[in-house]
């Protein structure tokens, strides 16, 4: 028997393994759970928990009237991150945020570090980091982006304070306005959302 014949047996037997599983009765008729009436196979059960949970997801508080959250926003690809602006403080005037303040700043690769000061003055419940990175043709992008990700994460982690990272990371400008106020949305609102639930959730803690 040929190599290409022993291969085409090998296959037509594993497929028929497979086939034999699938359509294998899904109730066991081994050990104690054969007796157990209330066996149920594992995706009837994931279902069933499933169902369960999203009846005990509470909504988001986003009642904002208490809170007072900053926000950052970088002026590199400013007409893309004063559209990420526009839209988070039309989100802070949504859920009645009691003060928002604005602070600019060079780049994206700045915000982390004006968000930590923010964040330690005790004056804010929250800061909102915009910025706009796009690919175009080197990897400058992967540096700066990456750095304030981790540079916001360590701020919220250091002083207590959220600080949302709301930084566009695309290959395209179409993509970023797609973004900022198109079709996708804008993730300046998002931003702000995130950030009144994040504050009235640890203040609740």
């Amino acid at each position: 028997m040929g190599r290409d014949a022993v291969l085409t047996k090998i296959l037509d037997i594993l497929l028929r393994g497979v086939n034999a599983g699938l359509h294998r009765s899904p109730t066991p008729t081994y050990g104690n759970r054969a007796k157990n009436a209330s066996y149920r196979p594992i995706a009837s059960r994931l279902c069933y928990a499933d169902s369960t949970l999203s009846r005990d997801i509470p909504e988001p508080d986003l009642d904002g009237s208490a809170l007072r959250i900053a926000v950052i926003v970088a002026r590199f690809n400013e007409h893309i991150t004063s559209r990420l602006l526009k839209g988070a403080l039309k989100a802070a005037e949504r859920y009645g945020v009691k003060e928002q303040a604005v602070y600019w700043v060079p780049g994206s690769f700045e915000l982390p570090v004006v968000a930590q000061k923010l964040a330690k003055s005790g004056h804010f419940d929250a800061v909102v980091c915009l910025g706009c990175v796009v690919r175009h043709e080197t990897d400058h992008h992967r540096y700066v982006a990456g750095e304030a990700a981790s540079g916001i994460q360590r701020a919220s982690l250091d002083t207590g304070v959220p600080c949302i990272f709301g930084v566009l990371t695309c290959d395209t400008d179409e993509q970023a306005l797609e973004r900022s106020g198109g079709e996708r949305g804008n993730k300046g609102a998002d931003a702000m959302q995130t950030a009144v639930e994040t504050a009235n959730l640890l203040r609740s803690l």
